[in-house]
């Protein structure tokens, strides 16, 4: 069975769903927060900022080298460099993601990411409401 993007940013369990009618985060004080706790010491830290049960919102953090094997989530997803640099191979296409950049897979499209430059990261996923 193929590792989800669940199981490869995920280390920790979560909690039920997290998300009020409205959320208010500050990126730069939570990527701060992910280098600080001792996850941090294998090169990756993820926290899930957001959870419904049919989004998720996960800032993930990454050591420059650090490399995300080959995955695939059910959910479509987006991903946004807020800093560093990441190569993202998907569809038999590299895309270079620099800050600012934005990157949209479609469902059960196999995927790795690998930090060329110490990064942070935020993966949206989204399943339609039947495939939760």
């Amino acid at each position: 069975m193929a590792e989800t993007a669940h199981d490869v940013m995920h280390t920790r369990p979560h909690a039920g769903s997290m998300a009020t009618a409205f959320m208010e985060l500050d990126l730069p004080s939570e990527v701060s927060r992910l280098h600080e706790e001792s996850a941090w010491d294998t090169g990756q830290n993820a926290r899930t900022l957001i959870k419904y049960d049919t989004l998720r919102v996960v800032l993930v953090a990454l050591r420059a080298g650090k490399t995300l094997a080959e995955h695939r989530t059910e959910g479509r997803i987006s991903i946004q460099l807020l800093s560093g640099h990441v190569e993202i191979k998907a569809g038999g296409r590299t895309f270079n993601l620099r800050p600012g950049g934005l990157l949209a897979l479609d469902r059960n499209l196999p995927h790795d990411v690998r930090a060329l430059q110490e990064s942070a990261v935020l993966l949206t996923v989204a399943w339609p409401d039947h495939e939760k």
